[in-house]
């Protein structure tokens, strides 16, 4: 064996691809059954690759410490792994992909399996080796140490890219176990954080009619992030791509605001809630007026007192404060901030306390939101720790 991936998500088996395809000998350890768990899982609701938008919109959605996607992230504009190599790498595959109207880059098919079985295959006839049910278990002298379902099995490779994932969704895998090992040989890793992640809401007993619903048509504010996305009311809080858009800024202290008319220009509004019947209750005034009675609840749960004037009462459905209690813990979220500090890696992602060895995706100490930032993000850095990785064996030899 010459290269040595640790983990079967979408950057351990990018990088593998890279590794193969320049020659070498590669084997792919998994500790799960099947490889890529997570990659499904998200696919499930339709698997969004990337996103086709103008370089300087899609670039600030990075953030972190990591070589290759700290802001502004050059190895995703020179063309290695951006959008345009993500869409011309899955056509590659035989994928044939639609863009939607915001822009989110879809198979046809919209899921993820029959992609990943393509890539499977590929993968099978570059010579790449899978052992699934490999669980790294950290070093032993110079050794990797892994528990097998015949015990324990000691492997000696030449370079090794971890892939293991961040603190998210441990169940599928992603446990953040790896982190007493590497840190105990010296390797700096940011505390994780939750990213990607809903927010508890405390509801007043009138919102429970609401579970489950969609918020639709409004615009969320925090700090500079902004969203027009969908987030759903559920009993917990509140959840969706809409609000993991703006999770971020929220999670770092940034206020919510809600503008639940986006489209209107705060006069007009004022306009027509004058001009609503005064015989009508307030929440029908407000149905009438906003259009939706999801909308009309919110104004109805965070705005209180409402004011009775027009223009204070369309002021502050321009601008509700979204009144939340925090976020979710990390095992619910889809991804997580931290790791790997920028500090302790190469340009290539090479462990500066650890050479030969290169990590990539959510191990790293970058974050960026859903709706295909994240999902190119682990693809550039997969392709990123494997070109390192071949040029440390091409040096060695």
């Amino acid at each position: 064996m010459q290269a040595l991936v640790i983990g079967a998500g979408p950057a351990g088996l990018m990088a593998a691809e890279v590794l193969a395809g320049g020659g070498a000998r590669v084997v792919v350890a998994e500790a799960m059954p099947t490889p890529a768990r997570k990659f499904l899982m998200a696919g499930k609701s339709g698997l969004n690759l990337t996103r086709d938008e103008p370089w300087p919109v899609f670039a600030a959605h990075y953030g972190g410490s990591a070589p290759g996607l700290r802001p502004p992230p050059e190895y995703l504009e020179n063309g290695e792994m951006g959008p345009e190599a993500v869409m011309g790498w899955a056509r590659g595959l035989g994928v044939d992909l639609f863009t939607g109207s915001t822009g989110r880059v879809f198979p046809v098919g919209m899921k993820a399996s029959p992609l990943l079985r393509a890539w499977l295959a590929r993968l099978s006839g570059l010579g790449v080796e899978f052992r699934m049910r490999c669980r790294w278990r950290g070093f032993d002298g110079d050794g990797w140490r892994f528990e097998v379902p015949g015990g324990v099995e000691m492997l000696h490779p030449r370079a090794v890219v971890l892939a293991l994932g961040g603190a998210s969704w441990p169940r599928l895998g992603s446990d953040a176990a790896w982190v007493p090992w590497l840190a105990g040989r010296g390797v700096e890793v940011a505390p994780f954080r939750p990213a990607n992640m809903g927010f508890r809401v405390h509801w007043s007993v009138p919102m429970a009619r609401h579970f489950g619903q969609a918020v639709k048509g409004v615009a969320l504010h925090a700090g500079d992030a902004v969203s027009r996305g969908e987030w759903v009311v559920t009993a917990q809080g509140i959840e969706g791509g809409g609000v993991y858009e703006v999770s971020a800024a929220m999670r770092d202290g940034a206020e919510a605001l809600l503008d639940l008319a986006p489209d209107l220009a705060a006069g007009e509004l004022a306009r027509r809630f004058a001009a609503a019947p005064a015989k009508l209750s307030v929440g029908n005034r407000l149905r009438r007026v906003l259009g939706d009675p999801l909308r009309a609840a919110l104004l109805m749960e965070w705005g209180q007192p409402l004011p009775a004037d027009p223009a204070r009462l369309a002021a502050r459905a321009k601008a509700l404060r979204l009144r939340h209690e925090g976020p979710m813990d990390i095992e619910r979220a889809i991804s997580s901030a931290g790791g790997i500090a920028g500090a302790g890696l190469t340009e290539a992602l090479e462990l500066r306390a650890l050479p030969g060895v290169f990590a990539a995706g959510e191990m790293l100490d970058w974050e960026a939101p859903t709706g295909g930032y994240l999902l190119t993000g682990c693809l550039a850095t997969g392709r990123l720790a494997g070109r390192g990785a071949a040029a440390y064996l091409a040096a060695a030899r």
